[in-house]
């Protein structure tokens, strides 16, 4: 049985979600990972953000 709760928040985003949720642009997302504050994980060609990452970037603790 899994757990369908609309609660859940994401593991990680998207490039294109991580700017939507966050407010910054897609040239600064890159930058950010660029200069090692933000983390990214390839996943195929796929580019996460872990959630935490952001989080923590967000919060001023990156």
């Amino acid at each position: 049985m899994t757990n369908t709760s609309p609660n859940l928040e994401p593991l990680a985003y998207s490039v294109a979600d991580a700017c939507r949720v966050s407010s910054i642009g897609r040239t600064r997302l890159y930058q950010l990972i660029g200069e090692g504050r933000l983390e990214a994980k390839k996943i195929g060609k796929r580019t996460l953000i872990p959630a935490a990452s952001l989080r923590a970037l967000i919060e001023g603790e990156a």
